[in-house]
C-alpha cells in the first residue's frame, strides 16, 4: 500500500468551508460529549473506495471535526484491501462489508466488528436462462476477487440452496476490480453480484435482470452487509476514540436515512458520485436505519454458518462472534440515541 496516496480532511478544512450538510446535523453532539473525556488521539484514518453505499464515512466527517478530532485521514487501498488493512493497522476503523470480514476473522487477523450500519448494497443480476440460485449449477459467475465481498455472498447462497460453491459455479475474476460488471455485459458470464450504484447502471441500461435483492429479498435483507470494523489494538488503546467515532458514524446513517436528497449532493460535490439521480436512488432504497433495529450478530452468525457448513471458514459461528466482535460501545450508543 502507498501511504503517500492518501486523502486528509483537517479541521482547518472544515472550519474554512461552511457545513455541508448544516449546523442541524451537529445538533446536541457538544452537549453529549461535554462530559466524556477527549478522544486519546487526534487522528482517525479510515479506508477509501469508490462504494457509494459507504456514504455515512463520508458524512461523519463533519461529526468527527466537531467531535474532538483534528484530522480524518483516507487510506487509499491498493494490494491490501478491506478488513485486512484494517487488521494490518493501516487503518484505524471504518464500514466495509460483513461478508469480505468473515474469511479474516476465521483466520485469527486482529480485527473486530463494532457494529452493523445497513442492509442492501448487493444485487444478483443474471441473464434470461437463470431464474433460479439452483439453476447457476454449471454456469459461469463473473467477479471482482476471491476475497472480495460478492464472492463470500453469493458463495453463502449457494450453500443456503443446498449447493457447494466451489465445485458447482465457475467463478471468473478480472485483472481488476471493475473488470466483473463489463464480463456480464459481453455475454461471458451468465451472473454477477452488482454493488450499488452497478445496479442501477445495469437497469438503465437494460442489461439482465435482478433475482435476488438483499434490500427487499429474505432472508438476505434480513441481515447488514455494511458493518463498522475496528483494529483490535486500536479499539483497546483507544475507546474513547473509538466510542466517538462509531457515534459519528450511526448519526450519519440516520442523516442518510432522513435527507437522501442532501447526502446525495454532498457526495456529487465531493465527486464521490457526480450523477446526483443515480446518489440519490441508491441512498433512498438502502435502509440507513437498519441499525436501530436488527442485531448485528445475527448477521455474523447466518453467514458464518453457511461458510462453515461448505468448508470455506474453519471457525463455527461461535468462535468467530467470541473473538472477531465487540458489542460494548453499539450498546452503550443505542442508550445514547435511544435505538
Amino acid at each position: 500500500m502507498n501511504n503517500a496516496n492518501r486523502f486528509r480532511f483537517n479541521r482547518r478544512d472544515f472550519l474554512a468551508g461552511t457545513s455541508a450538510l448544516g449546523a442541524a446535523s451537529l445538533l446536541g453532539l457538544s452537549r453529549t460529549v461535554a462530559a466524556e473525556p477527549k478522544p486519546e488521539i487526534g487522528r482517525i484514518r479510515m479506508l477509501s473506495g469508490p462504494a457509494i453505499c459507504r456514504a455515512p464515512q463520508v458524512v461523519a466527517e463533519e461529526l468527527l471535526l466537531a467531535d474532538g478530532f483534528s484530522e480524518v485521514e483516507y487510506v487509499t487501498q491498493d494490494r491490501i484491501r478491506g478488513a485486512s488493512a484494517v487488521a494490518q493497522g493501516l487503518a484505524d476503523i471504518s464500514i466495509w462489508d460483513a461478508f469480505a470480514t468473515l474469511p479474516i476473522l476465521d483466520a485469527g487477523n486482529p480485527v473486530v466488528v463494532l457494529a452493523g450500519i445497513h442492509a442492501g448494497c448487493w444485487e444478483l443480476f443474471v441473464n434470461a436462462r437463470i431464474h433460479a440460485l439452483r439453476d447457476l449449477k454449471g454456469k459461469t459467475v463473473a467477479i471482482r476477487a476471491f476475497d472480495n465481498g460478492d464472492y463470500v455472498l453469493l458463495s453463502s447462497m449457494l450453500a443456503y440452496v443446498g449447493m457447494d460453491p466451489r465445485r458447482d459455479v465457475n467463478w471468473i475474476a478480472g485483472r481488476t476490480v471493475t473488470d466483473a460488471m463489463p464480463m456480464f455485459v459481453d455475454g461471458k458470464a451468465d451472473a454477477f453480484m452488482a454493488f450499488a450504484p452497478q445496479g442501477q447502471e445495469l437497469r438503465a441500461r437494460k442489461i439482465g435482470h435482478v433475482m435476488i435483492d438483499t434490500a427487499q429479498d429474505r432472508p438476505w435483507s434480513q441481515h447488514y452487509c455494511c458493518v463498522v470494523l475496528g483494529n483490535r489494538d486500536f479499539v483497546r488503546a483507544h475507546p474513547v476514540a473509538t466510542k466517538r467515532v462509531l457515534r459519528a458514524f450511526l448519526k450519519a446513517a440516520d442523516i442518510c436515512a432522513r435527507e437522501p436528497e442532501r447526502v446525495a449532493r454532498l457526495l456529487a460535490n465531493k465527486g464521490i458520485e457526480p450523477r446526483y439521480e443515480i446518489g440519490l436512488e441508491v441512498f433512498k432504497s438502502l435502509p440507513y436505519d437498519r441499525w436501530r433495529q436488527a442485531d448485528p450478530e445475527d448477521t455474523l452468525r447466518f453467514y458464518a454458518l453457511r461458510l462453515h457448513e461448505v468448508g470455506m471458514i474453519k471457525s463455527t459461528p461461535q468462535k468467530i462472534i467470541a473473538q472477531g466482535t465487540d458489542w460494548r460501545f453499539l450498546n452503550e450508543l443505542k442508550k445514547e440515541l435511544k435505538a
